[in-house]
């Protein structure tokens, strides 16, 4: 299955995109880079500069129909950076509109929240975004990680570096589950 990483070109947390990324590789899928420009991103290790990535497709460039699934890593300034872009709010809406598997860790819901798909969905996350997400009509939970299926897909979240671990193995079980 091809899996969409979307990352904004800055900000993402580093461990939130490479956990995931490796789970996604040993598992047998194809993940693939999508950001908002061409060229690189720049990772980061909570606020100090990390490494740099390689951006295999852009938002606009490409679509959900391309992919099995969607994984929406955290960081602080990376969901907030892409919940003010229209193309990639759009992207994210249409894997929900499309029924395709969807797992955001951290700081990731902010864009969910802006893409209007967490009302009467049950998720965790980051605990800062918890009033963000209740006010947006979901409901929050402080689990490790949840699978919530309301709705014509699966969403996995998870709240925190501390937790990718579960999240990948997660994420990975639903995705599998999944045609794609």
């Amino acid at each position: 299955m091809r899996i969409a990483f979307l990352t904004a070109p800055e900000g993402v947390e580093q461990v939130e995109l490479t956990e995931p990324w490796q789970a996604a590789v040993d598992a047998g899928h194809e993940p693939v880079l999508v950001s908002t420009q061409p060229g690189k991103i720049q990772a980061f290790d909570h606020l100090d500069k990390a490494d740099t990535f390689p951006v295999q497709e852009v938002v606009g460039e490409t679509s959900a129909d391309s992919f099995g699934g969607l994984v929406l890593p955290g960081g602080v300034a990376n969901p907030d950076f892409l919940r003010t872009d229209e193309k990639a709010v759009a992207f994210v809406r249409d894997f929900f509109e499309q029924g395709r598997p969807v797992a955001a860790i951290c700081h990731a819901p902010w864009t969910l929240i802006e893409a209007d798909v967490v009302r009467d969905r049950v998720l965790t996350s980051w605990p800062s975004l918890r009033t963000d997400l209740r006010n947006a009509g979901a409901t929050w939970v402080d689990e490790q990680v949840k699978i919530c299926d309301h709705g014509p897909n699966k969403l996995v979240t998870s709240r925190k570096p501390d937790d990718l671990k579960a999240f990948c193995e997660t994420y990975l079980e639903v995705f599998g589950s999944e045609k794609g």
